[in-house]
């Protein structure tokens, strides 16, 4: 794509998030200080003192070191391919929610589509080792959301990340779109099993990082990611969560932004529905359907809801389901779908309140249909 700088200008944006010691908010009030990057590196060692600790005075006055002179060449290359974005702190196209945190990104690699940075975003979060009513939810929410404007964020992460992406892609072109905020450089897939779904991403939606190019997966980044899934959205949806999760400090990233914070309930007995209670006793939205969220943020810019689907006999779901109560094992049995498959179409259908759902994990038409 053409760049939005030039690439003395893109090199000196570059050049700040490589500086060692200089996080997001040094860099921020750095900038708000002295103006664009190329003001701040053409000042003098003793004007930089007055801004910074003599070391890292010394350090902005130099050259950059060839490690990074090469790293920034690999980068404006990368830059000028289809599908390949640089998004700065003074580009338009910055997401405008991203402004409101306390240490914005400098910089943005973005592979994919940079309108999918919506400001109607949702993120959706939640455990790597999912129960399959946990993928279930997260899959028929984000489709949901989705399908009425909504973009879902998440992490790319397996389990509930994984399902909120799929989800979201379900919807289609005419969705909201989702995008994946990772904690490697834009180019690394990781886990690298979702290979096969970071490139639909990439291809309908995007995928996002502050990490430079290569950049591998490592623990203390995650953290760093998480932030940003909390800052692009206007509220955090969580799915499944254990009692110590990543997924939490999202939520809590989300809550001191101001942004609401979501939780789906579950089994009392469940490991993963320990961190979704203790998120609805902090004050946490309790959510039985996508209709809640919705109720709390806006109805979304999408077109009307998506036209209702056929019901019986042409539903096999509702065909296989009949008229009195059923158990999912048997309702498997019935249609041939696999659990996942079935449970994630079940909960649709309970959204659009054609099913309900009973105890003992039996489900039964309602009489409406």
């Amino acid at each position: 794509m053409p760049l939005a700088h030039t690439p003395e200008e893109l090199s000196a944006w570059l050049r700040l998030t490589l500086e060692p010691g200089i996080g997001p908010a040094t860099a921020r009030e750095l900038l708000q200080a002295v103006g664009l990057p190329q003001r701040l590196y053409s000042l003098s060692r003793d004007e930089l003192a007055a801004l910074l600790p003599p070391p890292l005075a010394a350090q902005l006055a130099r050259s950059p070191s060839p490690q990074h002179a090469a790293t920034l060449e690999r980068t404006l290359r990368w830059a000028e391919h289809p599908g390949h974005h640089l998004l700065t702190l003074a580009d338009a196209g910055y997401p405008r929610a991203l402004l409101a945190i306390h240490d914005p990104p400098p910089l943005l690699y973005l592979a994919g589509d940079p309108s999918r940075l919506s400001p109607q975003a949702i993120a959706i979060v939640g455990a790597r080792h999912a129960t399959p009513d946990g993928m279930a939810n997260a899959r028929a929410y984000a489709r949901h959301l989705a399908q009425r404007g909504w973009c879902i964020v998440s992490g790319l992460a397996l389990g509930i990340d994984t399902a909120a992406h799929e989800g979201a892609l379900e919807a289609g072109a005419a969705g909201g779109g989702t995008v994946a905020v990772v904690g490697t450089g834009v180019d690394v897939v990781y886990p690298p099993r979702n290979r096969g779904l970071a490139e639909r991403i990439a291809a309908q939606g995007a995928i996002v990082s502050e990490f430079p190019l290569g950049l591998p997966a490592l623990p203390h980044q995650f953290p760093r990611r998480n932030r940003l899934v909390a800052g692009l959205t206007q509220g955090t949806l969580v799915a499944e969560a254990a009692a110590r999760s990543g997924s939490l400090i999202t939520a809590r990233l989300a809550a001191d932004a101001g942004r609401e914070v979501f939780a789906i309930p579950g089994s009392i007995h469940s490991p993963l529905s320990r961190g979704c209670h203790a998120l609805i006793r902090q004050g946490a939205k309790l959510v039985e359907s996508a209709q809640d969220i919705l109720d709390e943020l806006g109805a979304g810019s999408g077109s009307a809801a998506p036209p209702p689907e056929p019901a019986l006999p042409r539903d096999p779901v509702l065909a296989g389901m009949g008229y009195g109560p059923v158990h999912v094992d048997a309702l498997a049995a019935r249609t041939g779908l696999a659990v996942p498959q079935l449970q994630a179409r079940l909960l649709e259908l309970e959204l659009r309140g054609l099913i309900a759902r009973l105890d003992g994990g039996r489900y039964q038409a309602t009489p409406m249909r």
